[in-house]
């Protein structure tokens, strides 16, 4: 069973066995209410396979973004219960061991790390996370067979972002513990599907834990989550804004300010669709694709930020352009994302942001942020567990 605990409280929200999958469970079943004593308690663990399978006490995780989840801030999520994930995009392999050991110094909970297997240098820094055995990895945008394989040898667990049912029973297929399922309100590269459609498709075909990303901000979407059959959500771009993030204050406080509806969602900016902030630089980075003369030389600055010898870039332009150019874009890209990023500059960069920009209210703690988010799911479990048949 799925339970809800704290010292003076317990609550059950959904059968969870290896006899019985989640989503084969009725709705009633999911939210029924079996006992409680105070209906302001607040929840300060809750159990899903999710939990089980990382060990860790809520089923939230922080996924890996490039800039923002950095040891600092995935040590505090990590802390505060959750599963904080390293991104590895913009870091060399020694980066890497060095961010790996760092997070190490700040907490003794488990974390993962994140990799685009697609990205230069990303293949290298899979190798050092499995040296130094990180207990989680996350890849995604390419085969990760290599990778599970690896990585069960010492007994850590692997989950694959997945946007698609088919690349989700693929990755099923080759033995990933568990899948990342990123609905179209996400930030940066969400799939075409809505999180309410996309994840319970999904949880229907497979059978091991989803983790639910895209749209997902406060206790209400853990709860909705749940329901839809997911063991867990993502919040990329709630953490992205908590005190501990180092993302650019402005940036912060312009999410803040920031509606729903104020994001472009585009495959022009870095060669994939991906969702970014409404903002004077997002509107002319979305308008159109990058020639081949700029994609050209911004590929040699992309190739010099991963460490790539020149004689391969020439190589690849010649052999692979298609993915040479995909390395320009994503040299472009960055460029514009370290300027609002790191810089908090949205005149000439571009910041990923997902629709759940309009549902962050205010700066919080990570700790602060969660034991907020747990509150309100114990409310709103508490509101529909009271809902009765007429």
């Amino acid at each position: 069973m799925t339970k809800l605990t704290n010292n003076i409280t317990t609550f059950i929200l959904a059968p969870l066995s290896k006899q019985v999958s989640y989503n084969q469970c009725s709705l009633q079943a999911k939210f029924q209410l079996c006992s409680y004593t105070h209906l302001t308690s607040r929840i300060t663990m809750m159990k899903t396979a999710i939990t089980e399978l990382f060990g860790i006490e809520k089923p939230i995780i922080l996924p890996g973004m490039s800039w923002i989840s950095v040891p600092e801030l995935v040590a505090a999520v990590s802390n505060a219960g959750g599963l904080g994930i390293l991104a590895t995009g913009p870091l060399s392999k020694n980066e890497t061991r060095e961010a790996i050991r760092k997070i190490r110094e700040l907490t003794d909970k488990p974390f993962g790390i994140g990799v685009t297997l697609m990205m230069p240098g990303a293949k290298e820094n899979a190798k050092v996370a499995l040296e130094e055995r990180v207990p989680v990895i996350n890849f995604s945008l390419g085969k990760g067979d290599w990778l599970v394989e690896a990585a069960k040898a010492y007994g850590g667990k692997v989950i694959a972002t997945v946007v698609t049912q088919k690349h989700a029973l693929a990755a099923q297929k080759s033995g990933v513990d568990a899948l990342l399922v990123t609905g179209h309100e996400a930030a940066a590269h969400g799939g075409e599907v809505t999180s309410l459609c996309l994840v319970p498709s999904i949880v229907d075909i497979v059978d091991i834990p989803v983790i639910a990303a895209g749209g997902f901000a406060d206790g209400r979407g853990l709860i909705a989550a749940l329901a839809l059959g997911a063991e867990g959500v993502a919040m990329g771009s709630r953490f992205a804004t908590s005190k501990e993030s180092p993302l650019h204050q402005h940036v912060k406080d312009t999410v803040v300010e920031k509606d729903v509806e104020q994001t472009i969602y585009s495959k022009n900016f870095d060669g994939l669709y991906a969702r970014v902030m409404k903002a004077p630089m997002a509107e002319k980075a979305t308008r159109r694709p990058m020639n081949f003369f700029m994609a050209t030389i911004k590929s040699f600055k992309a190739a010099k930020m991963v460490d790539m010898p020149l004689w391969k870039l020439l190589l690849g332009l010649l052999s692979q352009f298609d993915k040479i150019k995909m390395l320009s874009l994503f040299g472009a890209a960055t460029e514009k994302l370290e300027a609002a990023t790191i810089h908090g500059d949205l005149d000439h960069g571009v910041q990923f942001i997902g629709q759940s920009q309009g549902l962050i209210q205010e700066i919080e703690s990570v700790q602060t942020l969660m034991d907020n988010m747990m509150a309100q799911a114990t409310e709103v479990h508490l509101r529909i567990g009271s809902i009765t048949p007429d």
